[in-house]
């Protein structure tokens, strides 16, 4: 990716940035309910009309929705994403404290998911249509079809309940606190990336490079894991983004069944007290991460395929 890509993406963000904030803003603004009069309800206060409207015109809820909105933007870009009402805190301080236990449930889930899904799909690959094929096109189905909800009960009966061998609240300060979690994210992740691994492999497989370096006697474990291993990882780290994107935003079935500090449980949390301030600030901070994620996805193209950088 050339410099005036890179500026043309960034550019890009920028602008869907701004959108999704207005669209955020506007959503926020038109839902039913007072964010005052929930702001004093979270904190046990019963507040009059007449406080009610003093602390509207002190917060300024009462001005145009334009002028309330770029107030917004404006604080926002400078790193002030208000106060959150139900939690009493800054919702900066409240995101950053939720990111780093949501980042290792990301890269633990990740790393479990590969450890299965790339030997499985490979396998599937280079047996097609032979009984272990079967197997693993089975079992890839049966985890597509189950959602992560039932699959993490199963586990907490399981190993929390009769076994007693792993904590049913995970605090995610250790390992026994992210493996159930993890593993639960990790299931269906495992089956949607063993069929895209076995498709991307069967079509390098059949590609005319493989039929040649076959015809000169090639070894069949080279010409798999050299060639046709390497150029099936394009598709995989697209999805890949999008996966730790998509983690990184919070997984919030999984983190509310196992009561685990993440930045899912905290939108939960955002919207069932209607904290408009931290649902605002939950929004944008996962659109920032999508978009970065992506933007380092493209950037890696040009270090996984050689041909990419040959167009530029």
């Amino acid at each position: 990716m050339g410099k005036k890509q890179l500026l043309s993406r960034l550019l890009q963000m920028l602008i869907v940035l701004i959108g999704i904030s207005f669209l955020t803003f506007l959503l926020t603004y038109l839902s039913p309910g007072d964010p005052v009069r929930n702001m004093y309800t979270a904190t046990g206060i019963m507040p009059t009309e007449e406080l009610i409207q003093q602390t509207r015109d002190e917060m300024g809820f009462n001005d145009p929705f334009l002028t309330q909105y770029f107030r917004w933007l404006g604080n926002c870009l400078k790193g002030d994403f208000g106060n959150s009402y139900s939690l009493n805190k800054p919702v900066v301080s409240l995101l950053s404290a939720r990111l780093w236990p949501t980042l290792k449930l990301t890269l633990m889930s990740l790393g479990i998911m590969l450890i299965l899904a790339v030997p499985l799909g490979v396998l599937s690959a280079v047996y097609k249509n032979k009984p272990i094929d079967y197997f693993v096109r089975a079992i890839t189905f049966f985890g597509v079809s189950i959602p992560n909800f039932w699959v993490g009960l199963l586990l907490i009966l399981i190993f929390c309940v009769k076994m007693k061998l792993l904590p049913v609240v995970s605090s995610g300060g250790s390992f026994r606190d992210l493996l159930l979690p993890a593993v639960t994210l990790a299931i269906a992740m495992s089956a949607k990336y063993t069929r895209q691994v076995r498709t991307a492999v069967l079509e390098e497989l059949g590609s005319d490079y493989v039929i040649g370096a076959r015809a000169r006697g090639v070894r069949e474990r080279k010409i798999l894991w050299g060639n046709v291993f390497p150029n099936s990882l394009l598709p995989l780290i697209t999805m890949l983004g999008l996966s730790v994107g998509s983690l990184l935003g919070g997984t919030s079935v999984v983190e509310v069944i196992f009561s685990y500090p993440g930045l899912g449980s905290l939108a939960v949390n955002a919207i069932t007290s209607a904290d408009y301030f931290l649902v605002q600030g939950y929004v944008l901070w996962v659109a920032v991460i999508y978009m970065v994620i992506n933007l380092i996805v493209d950037l890696s193209y040009n270090y996984v395929d050689p041909r990419m950088r040959l167009r530029r």
